[in-house]
C-alpha cells in the first residue's frame, strides 16, 4: 500500500473534480511497495494548500479532468536503483479511470541509493495558464519525494513536471439540467486489516438531500490511503569509551570497559535514541548543557535524596501538608513541634505529653493531636495555638480530611470518634478494640481502622458504619489516597497490604519485615514504608514493588506531600529525615543514566531539553540516575 496520512476532512462541490480526487486516491492507495530495492510510497496526494488545478479543456465536446497515477517503478534504464512512475493524462471518456490510451505525460521520480529511504513520492498539481507549454491552457503536474517529510510536495523538493493540456474549446451546447454535488469525506482509519499501519479512509458520493454534508446513505464508493511500514532501526555498534550519538538511531555498546554516549546536541521534538548494553563493561548516557532525562518511569528512577533536620527525640508521628511546606512531628517523649518552611526551621509548640499521633489538613492550618491517656489537641493556626478536648483516653491514632472539618480518632481497647465539625464535637463509633491506627480520604469518607491482632475494618459512610476486612494481623499503620481508592496497611513482622477498591479486598505485597509507619501519594502511585531496625523502602507502582531508600534504623513514622515527591521519616532516637525523590536526572552535562550489559532504554525528545523514556528492558537491578 502507499504512503498518506491526510491530516484533514474537506467536502468538494466541483463534481469533475470530486471524481478525478477519488480515482486519484484510489490508484495510490494500492501504488506503493518497493521497486528493485528502491522506494515509490505515494503519500498525501493533495494537502489542504494543494487542491488539483481545474480541469483543463479537451474539445469541442466539453471538459475533461485530469487523472493522476503513481506505479512502482523496477531497476531498469528509466530508473537505475528502482523509483516511482507518474502518469497523467486527461479522462477522455469521463469514466474516472485513466486508461494506458489517456496517458499523455510521464515522469520518473527514481530512487537515489538501494536501501529503503522511507521517503513518500508527493505529487501535485497546479493550473498552466494559456501559453508557450499549452496553447489553449490545462495544468502542470508537479512530482517529487518528500525530503523533510512534512507531507507537502514543496517547490525545492520537485524534480520533474509535465503537462496535460487541454484542447480548443467547442461549440456551446444546449443547458442541461441542474445536477447534485458529489462530495468527499476524509477520516483516519486506525491500523488494522485494511491498513496495517493506518492512514486515511476516503469516502465519496452525491448529496442528494443537498444539505452539504456526505451522509452515511450517500456513500456509493470508498477508498484507503494506507501509511507505509515504519523504516527500521538503523543500528552503530559502539566500541569507544565516548561517542557522539545522532538522532533516530540505535546504539549497541560493546565494550568491556563501558561506552559513554552523549545525547544529540539539537535534536527536534520527536526525535529518539535506543541504546543496548551488548558488552560487559555498560553504557552511560551524557547529556549536553541544558538538557535532562525525565526518569520516573525508570526503576531506580526514583530514588529519594535525604537530609536530617529538627532535633533529636522518640519521634512518634509526623504530618504534612499538601506541598509539603508545613510539617508536624510528635514525640512519645512529650514534645510536638511544627515547621512552616519545608523543615528548615522547627518550633515548639507543645511539650509534657505521651504524643501518639498527628494528623494535617492539605494546607498544614488545621492540626489533630492525640495522646495516650489525655486529651485531643486541636489548632487552626498551623500550630501556633492550641485547645483541647478535655478527654482523658488511651488514643492511639487521628486522621483528617483535607479540609480539616471531618476528623476521626481511636482509642486503643475503646471505640472510633468522628467529628464533621472539625472537633466541636465528636461521636463514638464502633465498638471497643485494640484500634491502633486510621487514615482517611481526603473528603473522610473513606476510612480504615486497623487493629492490633485483629483485623482491618473500613467505613465508606464517612464512619457511621464499618466493615470488618482482611485477615487478622498485628496491624501497625494506615494511609490512604485522596479518593480513598487505594488503601495501604503494614504489619508488625507482616506484610504491606494494599486494596485498589477503597478496602473490599486486600492482598499482602512484600515480604515479612518489622513494618512500622506508612504514607502514599494522593494518586496512591507512591509509597513509604517505616521499618523498625531496618530501612525505608519506597514503591512507585502502588505497592506491587519495594525498593530500600534509606539507612537502617529504628523508623517509626513517615509523611508524603500530595505528588510524592516530598518526604519525612523519623527514626525513634534521632533526627527527623526529609527525603526529596528524584524525578528527573541532573540538568546539564552532570546529569547522565547508566546501564549494564543487557539493559536497553529507549529516549524519545519532548522539547524543553527534556528526553522521555518510551521503552527499556532491564536485566539488572536498577538503572543508575545522576
Amino acid at each position: 500500500m502507499s504512503s498518506s496520512t491526510l491530516a484533514y476532512r474537506r467536502i468538494f462541490r466541483n463534481a469533475r473534480l470530486a471524481a478525478a480526487l477519488a480515482g486519484s486516491l484510489a490508484l495510490f492507495a494500492c501504488g506503493g511497495g518497493g521497486g528493485g530495492g528502491g522506494s515509490s510510497n505515494a503519500a498525501n496526494l493533495f494537502p489542504a494548500a494543494q487542491q488539483p488545478a481545474a480541469p483543463a479543456p479537451a474539445g469541442t465536446s466539453g471538459e475533461s479532468t485530469v487523472l493522476m497515477r503513481v506505479k512502482p517503478e523496477a531497476v531498469g534504464v528509466n530508473c537505475t536503483l528502482g523509483g516511482a512512475r507518474v502518469e497523467a493524462g486527461l479522462d477522455a471518456d469521463s469514466n474516472r479511470v485513466l486508461a494506458d490510451s489517456e496517458v499523455t505525460s510521464t515522469q520518473y521520480i527514481c530512487n537515489a541509493t538501494a536501501g529503503v529511504d522511507g521517503l513518500s513520492t508527493l505529487v501535485r498539481m497546479r493550473a498552466e495558464p494559456p501559453g508557450s507549454h499549452c496553447a489553449q491552457g490545462g495544468s502542470q503536474v508537479l512530482a517529487g519525494k518528500d525530503l523533510n517529510r512534512n507531507d507537502v510536495l514543496e517547490d525545492a523538493e520537485v524534480t520533474s513536471s509535465a503537462y496535460v493540456c487541454g484542447g480548443a474549446p467547442g461549440a456551446t451546447g444546449a443547458a442541461g439540467a441542474s445536477g447534485r454535488d458529489s462530495l468527499l469525506a476524509f477520516a483516519a482509519e486506525a491500523p488494522g486489516g485494511t491498513c496495517t499501519y493506518g492512514g486515511q479512509r476516503v469516502q465519496s458520493g452525491l448529496d442528494l438531500n443537498a444539505n452539504g454534508v456526505l451522509d452515511a446513505a450517500e456513500v456509493t464508493a470508498t477508498a484507503f490511503v494506507c501509511a507505509a511500514a515504519p523504516a527500521d532501526t538503523r543500528w552503530v555498534n559502539v566500541t569507544a569509551s565516548s561517542f557522539q550519538t545522532e538522532s533516530n538511531t540505535g546504539y549497541q555498546a560493546n565494550s568491556t570497559t563501558g561506552v559513554t554516549l552523549t545525547l544529540p546536541a539539537a535534536p527536534t521534538v520527536g526525535d529518539w535514541i535506543k541504546v543496548v548494553g551488548v558488552g560487559s563493561g555498560g553504557w552511560t548516557i551524557a547529556q549536553n548543557a541544558g538538557q535532562r532525562i525525565d526518569t520516573r518511569g525508570l526503576p531506580g528512577g526514583t530514588d529519594f535524596d535525604w537530609r536530617s533536620v529538627a532535633p533529636t527525640s522518640s519521634w512518634s508521628s509526623l504530618a504534612s501538608s499538601a506541598d509539603a511546606t508545613r510539617l508536624a512531628a510528635a514525640a512519645g517523649s512529650g514534645d510536638l513541634y511544627t515547621s512552616s518552611d519545608s523543615g528548615a526551621t522547627w518550633s515548639l509548640r507543645l511539650t509534657g505529653q505521651t504524643w501518639s499521633g498527628v494528623a494535617s489538613s492539605s494546607d498544614g492550618l488545621a492540626l489533630l493531636a492525640s495522646t495516650n491517656g489525655g486529651a485531643l489537641f486541636r489548632s487552626t493556626d498551623g500550630g501556633n495555638s492550641w485547645s483541647n478536648d478535655g478527654s482523658s483516653r488511651a488514643w492511639s491514632a487521628v486522621a483528617s480530611s483535607a479540609d480539616g472539618s471531618r476528623l476521626v480518632a481511636t482509642a486503643y481497647l475503646g471505640q472510633i470518634w468522628t467529628s464533621s465539625d472539625g472537633g466541636s464535637s465528636w461521636t463514638a463509633r464502633e465498638s471497643d478494640r485494640p484500634w491502633r491506627a486510621v487514615a482517611s480520604s481526603a473528603d473522610g469518607r473513606v476510612l480504615v481502622a486497623a487493629t492490633n491482632g485483629a483485623q482491618l475494618y473500613v467505613s465508606t459512610d464517612y464512619g457511621v458504619s464499618w466493615t470488618a476486612r482482611a485477615s487478622s494481623q498485628f496491624w501497625w499503620s494506615a494511609a490512604a489516597s485522596a479518593d480513598g481508592s487505594i488503601l495501604y496497611a503494614t504489619v508488625d513482622t507482616g506484610a504491606v497490604w494494599v486494596s485498589t477498591d477503597s478496602g473490599t479486598t486486600w492482598d499482602a505485597q512484600t515480604v515479612s519485615r518489622d513494618w512500622r509507619g506508612i504514607a502514599t501519594s494522593a494518586d496512591g502511585r507512591y509509597a513509604v514504608a517505616a521499618t523498625s531496625g531496618g530501612r525505608i523502602y519506597e514503591s512507585s507502582d502502588i505497592g506491587r514493588t519495594w525498593r530500600v531508600t534509606s539507612d537502617a534504623g529504628a523508623w517509626t513514622a513517615v509523611a508524603s506531600s500530595a505528588d510524592g515527591m516530598k518526604v519525612a521519616a523519623a527514626k525513634s532516637g534521632s533526627t527527623i529525615q526529609l527525603g526529596t525523590r528524584r524525578a528527573s536526572s541532573t540538568l546539564g552535562t552532570a546529569g547522565s543514566v547508566s546501564g549494564g550489559q543487557q539493559d536497553a532504554l529507549e529516549l524519545q525528545y519532548a522539547g524543553g531539553g527534556v528526553f522521555m523514556p518510551v521503552g527499556y528492558v532491564l536485566a539488572n537491578l536498577a538503572f543508575v540516575i545522576r
